[in-house]
C-alpha cells in the first residue's frame, strides 16, 4: 500500500481515532485481516466472521507491529473506529487506487476466472510491476485487500470479480473502476441463486457498464450472452475466441499427447505459435482472453505467444498434475466445480489418458438449485461418453445422481461406483489403481475432495 498517515486514513474512512498517540504515524505495510499475517507497519482490519471475531486479536496484532486497528469499537489499543469495517475497507481501497497510475484490469465469468487472471498476471509482469488477486479473493473483502497491495510502483492491477447476485459487480467496480473489463463466459455456476443464465449475464455485464468511454471491453465472441454485452458499454469492444470475426483468435487448435493445448494465436498485429504448459483444451479460451488484454496493453504477438507458452498455474488445486513414483498421475482440480468446469476437466482427463486407464473422482456441484439433478446426471453421462474408465461418485444425493447418469448411459453398469465419503473413495482407489492410471479429483470447494488427491500423493491415510 502507498504510505498513509493514521490521520489520513481516519479522514478517508470517516473514522474516529481512539488511543492513537501519534496520528502522523505512517502505515507502510499492507492491510490484513488475519493476525498471523501481521507485519510491522501494517493496518489490521478487525472483521467478525463465522468462527472468530477479529477484535479479539487486535492487541496481538498491535504487539506484532500493526500501526493500528480498523475496528467497529474501541479496543484499548491504537484504533480507527468506524461504523462499518467492510465499507471503510472499500473506501480506503478506492482512495488508494485513485492515487495510483496503474492500469486496472477487471475480469469475471462463470468459469476460468482464476486461471485467466493468473495468465494475465504472468503476461503483464513482463511489462512492469503487477499486482493481482490471490486465489479467489474476488468479493467485497478480498478485492479491496488486493487493491491495497498496490503501491507507487505498480503498473498493472489485475482484479478478479465474483458475483452471487445482481449488483455485486457494480459495487466492486465502484470501489475500483476498471480501465479494461474482460468477460469470459456465462455458464451455470450459482444458477440456483440467480435463477437462470440470463440473470447471470445481467450480473456479469455490470463489469462492462462500469467502463469509461476511453476504456476497453474484452468479450468472448463464442458466447452469445457475452457477445451481446457490447451493447451495454460505450467503451471500445475487442472480441476474442475461435469465431471468424474475433480480433484475437485461435486457429489449428489441438492437444499434445500430454493433454496440453497448442494453437496458432492470431492478433491484429500478426500470428504466433503457442504450446501451453497447462492441461485441457478449455485453457485455449483463457489464453485468448489473456492475449487480448496483453495486446491492448502493447505486448507484441511474439511476446504474448512466448509468455503463454511459459506460463504456469499460480493458484492451488486447479488442474494440478503430479505423477507418482509408481506411474499413477493425479490431477487435483478440487478447488471448485460447476457444470462448465466439470465438463472441461473431464475432457482434459480423456485427452491426458489416451491409452491409459482413467478415473474421475467427482463430488457435488453446489448452488445449482432446481438444475442440480439434471446437471449432475449430465456430467455422469458425459464421463461415460468420453470413455472414462471409472467414475467414482463421492458423497450423498448429488453423488448418487452422478452415478445414476453414468449407469444409465453405460452398457454394463460397471462404468461407475457410488461411495459414501472421501475415505471410502481412497480405500477403493488404493485397492484398484495400477501404474499408468490417471486420476481426476474434482468437486465444489465445500465438499473438500482435495484431501483425496493429497492422500493419494502422500501415500498414507490421515483423517479428512
Amino acid at each position: 500500500m502507498i504510505a498513509l498517515s493514521l490521520a489520513e486514513i481516519t479522514a478517508i474512512v470517516s473514522g474516529r481515532p481512539h488511543d492513537i498517540p501519534d496520528q502522523d504515524l505512517l502505515v507502510t505495510g499492507p492491510v490484513v485481516i488475519d493476525s498471523r499475517e501481521v507485519r510491522p507497519g501494517c493496518l489490521f482490519a478487525a472483521f467478525v466472521g463465522e468462527r472468530a471475531d477479529g477484535h479479539d486479536y487486535a492487541r496481538r496484532a498491535v504487539e506484532e507491529g500493526a500501526a493500528a486497528v480498523l475496528a467497529a469499537r474501541p479496543l484499548g489499543v491504537p484504533a480507527i473506529v468506524v461504523d462499518d469495517v467492510e465499507a471503510a475497507l472499500g473506501a480506503l481501497a478506492r482512495a488508494v487506487v485513485q492515487r495510483l497510475g496503474a492500469t486496472v484490469v477487471a475480469l469475471t465469468g462463470s468459469a476460468g476466472k482464476t486461471s485467466t487472471k493468473d495468465l494475465i498476471a504472468q503476461l503483464l509482469e513482463r511489462r512492469g510491476p503487477t499486482v493481482w488477486t490471490p486465489g479467489s479473493f474476488n468479493n467485497e473483502i478480498g478485492l479491496p485487500l488486493t487493491a491495497l497491495r498496490a503501491d507507487e510502483g505498480t503498473r498493472h492491477l489485475v482484479l478478479e470479480m465474483g458475483a452471487r447476485c445482481i449488483g455485486d459487480i457494480r459495487y466492486l467496480t465502484g470501489l475500483v473502476p476498471p480501465r479494461i473489463s474482460l468477460v469470459l463466459n456465462v455458464g451455470t455456476a450459482h444458477i440456483g441463486e440467480f435463477g437462470g443464465r440470463e440473470q447471470i449475464a445481467e450480473a456479469k455485464g455490470e463489469l462492462v457498464e462500469a467502463l469509461p468511454e476511453d476504456g476497453v471491453a474484452v468479450l468472448n465472441a463464442d458466447d452469445q450472452l457475452v457477445r451481446a454485452m457490447a451493447t451495454r458499454t460505450k467503451a471500445r469492444v475487442i472480441l476474442f475466441g475461435e469465431a471468424a470475426d474475433a480480433e484475437v483468435r485461435a486457429e489449428n487448435v489441438r492437444l499434445t499427447d500430454q493433454g496440453q493445448p497448442a494453437f496458432t494465436l492470431r492478433t491484429p498485429s500478426g500470428c504466433g505459435d503457442v504450446t501451453m504448459r497447462l492441461y485441457g483444451e478449455h485453457h485455449v479460451s483463457n489464453a485468448l482472453a489473456a492475449a487480448a488484454v496483453a495486446h491492448e496493453l502493447g505486448m507484441s504477438v511474439d511476446e504474448i505467444a512466448t509468455a503463454l507458452s511459459e506460463a504456469g498455474q499460480l493458484s492451488r488445486w486447479r488442474m494440478e498434475v503430479t505423477e507418482r513414483a509408481d506411474g499413477v498421475t493425479v490431477i487435483n482440480d478440487a478447488y471448485n466445480a460447476n457444470p462448465d468446469s466439470m465438463r472441461a476437466a473431464l475432457r482434459a482427463l480423456a485427452a491426458m489418458g489416451r491409452g491409459r486407464r482413467t478415473w474421475a473422482v467427482l463430488g457435488e456441484m453446489a448452488e445449482l438449485g432446481g438444475e442440480s439433478l439434471p446437471e449432475h446426471d449430465a456430467v455422469g453421462r458425459l464421463a461415460v461418453r468420453l470413455n472414462v474408465s471409472k467414475l467414482v461418485a463421492v458423497g450423498g444425493r448429488e453423488a448418487a445422481w452422478l452415478d445414476m447418469g453414468a449407469k444409465n448411459e453405460g452398457s454394463w453398469g460397471e462404468e461407475s461406483v457410488h461411495v459414501s465419503d472421501a475415505r471410502a473413495a481412497v480405500d477403493l482407489l488404493r485397492s484398484e489403481l495400477r501404474s499408468g492410471d490417471v486420476v481426476l479429483v474434482k468437486a465444489s470447494r465445500s465438499v473438500g475432495l482435495e484431501w483425496i488427491a493429497q492422500t493419494l500423493l502422500d501415500g498414507e491415510v490421515v483423517s479428512p
